[in-house]
């Protein structure tokens, strides 16, 4: 097996592949914090000074260190970056893209954006490209791709080196069979990273994957690790509605953010606590209880989902992402039916098997293979002519003799049945403690995570059988912005066109919740969105843009509740809607959907549906807060409990300053209280030595705030 150009130095492997690449470097780098940002950054500054070449990148997600817009931003999250992103450097095509423009000789061209990051950036929305998670690796060789660069984990053993694709195989591995299918030169950069967790399973690949293996110790830093998010009480109530439609011993798909928290903190409060748990529903669904699951998960959750997040993480640590699924269909359809109970390995496992045909008897080599590759029976049983043998005790292979048969089980058996994944993922990202755990967790336990591809992820294309038995009665959950009143969602950009993130993966998981029979779509969505302009509703008469259409509406959730839409006509999605939809807003959307005709002239909105609004959420759900259930941050925060007192009052301020009433209110009650900034505080914001008229006001309305 051919062996990679190992190099010692970042610079080095750059001269190496501009050297041998002519002409126009197509540079491809994954989503996230897969990527080689050192490796990167030389690649760009050498092109940049250099207009005889050309370099295009494409990617997706490229992160970088929290920037504040103001003084008062940028004196308050110095300390903060410097301490949660540590040594982790900045893209500088990022800078130069969100600054003064990329040079002439260079594109950059991105499939996902940091959300709300680019709106009005000419040069990001020029060069977004539209697609399907399933479609980037398709479009990223369409698109004359020559050079990949990852950045990987490894470590050392008796075996030699080992490399593991870490965050991110979700789309390198395609990538890489295209291209070996195609003859067309290109060039794979592994670049090692050694804060980036070791993943075994699908990530782990031989040396020989990549072309180039850079080890350069500048090629090693922190991960990007972004802070929890608070969870609002908005957030929880959607995370409560969502999590009572999760069943028992089923698939669930989750994302990143306050609302992923929201639903992971809520699954473990109703395995825990689900008395409690009962009543707060009671208090949030006008309609009853019917259709909800309040059931402990005794079987557990297997965790199916293009990302890996902290929640999933968490739900591993609480013991509900748990349930094993196996790289075998008939083995996975003996479990979902019960045939072999669990993942202990009896007499029973072994005649499910035999029964079932999937093992042969006689044994053979290929039989043999296969039990000993699932654990049912030991790795130390050999084959020996006719017989098994295990050290100096042997039967016949002939299973179908009872004596054969009682003889395996009785001696050759083995514990556990081996291989099974309880959590699959297509890349990472998460707080620091995140990675932490990942970096030191138990061989036994890490093995249960399977990173992989996402052609394997996110559709049902290949191996369709063995992934219809791995994801019962799965649960996809997405977060929409908009939705119209006839059950279409806007996910990824504005009416204008203006990109606010991208489709990512979230049409293929609708595409796949209405392909299996038992699973359902959630998308999520807060009932309200509040800017500048003022407080606007969310679900609206229609949209001039649209990312998932309304023939695949299913469930829609807000904090007010669940509409279920999948099967119903025009007139009832529109009146499921509007009973989950803000009270202030409910009116205009009946005056709308009547005057299009699509709604009886005589309908009302129920009374029970009246009382949508934030302060009636907030008095029914405080309590739950104060009691435990509910806190801010169920998953820990990196910030101070200072720096969070701090960011609360700078958002508000924010908040006020889009809304004159509101910053005129907030003004007349810090001047008025006549409150004085803790002197910390003051140093922390760089208002300690205020002497403009701008800098003392602003240390009064804060102190009015804090």
């Amino acid at each position: 097996m051919p062996t990679p150009l190992m190099i010692d130095s970042i610079d080095a492997a750059v001269d190496h592949v501009l050297d041998t690449t002519p002409g126009d470097i197509v540079l491809g780098i994954p989503l996230g914090v897969g990527k080689p940002n050192p490796f990167v950054n030389v690649l760009y500054r050498r092109v940049k000074a250099n207009p005889a070449r050309r370099l295009k990148i494409i990617t997706a997600l490229s992160l970088e260190k929290p920037v504040g817009k103001s003084e008062l931003e940028r004196h308050f999250l110095a300390p903060l970056v410097e301490r949660v992103f540590e040594d982790y450097p900045d893209l500088e095509y990022v800078k130069d893209l969100r600054g003064g423009g990329l040079p002439a000789n260079i594109e950059v061209c991105e499939v996902f954006m940091k959300t709300g990051d680019y709106l009005g950036n000419e040069v990001a929305q020029q060069n977004y490209m539209s697609t399907n998670y399933t479609h980037i690796a398709r479009d990223m060789v369409s698109q004359g791709m020559n050079v990949m660069a990852q950045a990987v984990a490894c470590k050392e053993d008796s075996n030699g080196l080992r490399l593991s694709l870490s965050s991110n195989p979700d789309v390198v591995m395609e990538v890489m069979e295209m291209f070996r299918e195609s003859g067309k030169k290109f060039t794979a950069v592994g670049v090692i990273n050694n804060q980036m967790p070791f993943m075994p399973n699908t990530a782990e690949v031989k040396p020989a994957f990549f072309d180039i293996l850079v080890t350069d110790l500048a090629g090693t830093h922190a991960v990007f690790a972004p802070p929890n998010n608070k969870v609002s009480l908005t957030d929880y109530s959607i995370g409560l509605h969502a999590s009572s439609l999760v069943t028992d011993g089923g698939t669930l798909q989750i994302g990143i953010g306050s609302l992923g928290d929201a639903i992971g903190q809520a699954l473990i409060v109703r395995d825990r606590h689900s008395t409690e748990y009962r009543r707060i529903l009671e208090s949030l669904c006008p309609d009853g209880l019917a259709g909800r699951d309040f059931s402990r998960f005794d079987t557990g959750l297997y965790g199916c989902s293009e990302m890996f997040v902290n929640g999933f993480l968490k739900l591993i640590e609480a013991g509900i992402i748990r349930r094993e699924v196996f790289s075998d269909v008939v083995l996975q359809q003996l479990l979902n039916k019960g045939v072999i109970s669990d993942a202990t390995v009896t007499p029973q496992t072994l005649r499910a098997l035999l029964d079932s045909g999937r093992v042969r008897s006689p044994v053979g080599a290929e039989d043999l293979a296969y039990l000993q590759r699932f654990g049912v029976v030991r790795a130390d049983v050999t084959q020996v002519g006719e017989l098994l043998a295990m050290g100096e005790l042997q039967c016949s292979a002939n299973l179908h003799e009872d004596a054969a048969f009682d003889f395996v089980c009785q001696h050759m058996l083995g514990t556990r049945l081996l291989g099974g994944i309880f959590m699959t993922g297509g890349f990472f990202l998460g707080p620091r403690d995140f990675y932490e755990r990942l970096r030191t967790m138990p061989p036994h336990e890490l093995a249960k995570i399977d990173m992989t591809r996402i052609d394997f992820i996110n559709q049902l294309y290949g191996q369709e059988d063995l992934k219809r038995a791995q994801r019962r009665n799965a649960r996809f959950m997405n977060t929409t912005m908009i939705v119209t009143l006839l059950g279409a969602a806007a996910s990824d950009a504005l009416e204008s066109g203006q990109v606010v993130s991208g489709v990512g993966g979230q049409y293929n998981f609708v595409a796949m919740s209405h392909a299996l029979t038992d699973a359902r779509l959630i998308m999520m969505l807060r009932s309200t969105h509040d800017n500048k302009d003022g407080l606007k509703s969310s679900i609206v008469w229609n949209y001039g843009h649209v990312t998932i259409p309304r023939h695949l509406r299913d469930i829609v959730i807000t904090e007010y509740g669940v509409a279920e839409l999948r099967g119903q006509p025009d007139s009832e999605v529109i009146k499921r809607l509007i009973a989950v939809a803000d009270s202030r807003f409910q009116d205009d959307l009946v005056k709308q959907a009547k005057a299009h005709g699509k709604l009886d002239a005589h309908y009302e909105v129920p009374e029970r549906y009246r009382k949508n609004l934030p302060q009636a959420l907030i008095e029914k759900l405080r309590p739950w807060a104060e009691a435990g259930l509910l806190p801010d941050f169920p998953f820990g925060t990196d910030l101070t409990k200072e720096e969070l007192h701090i960011v609360r009052a700078l958002k508000k301020l924010k908040h006020a300053s889009e809304h004159p009433t509101e910053l005129l209110s907030l003004a007349l009650k810090s001047f008025w209280g006549g409150k004085e900034m803790p002197q910390p505080y003051q140093e922390r914001l760089g208002l300690a030595d205020a002497h403009s008229f701008k800098d003392t006001v602003m240390r009064r309305l804060l102190a009015g705030n804090l």
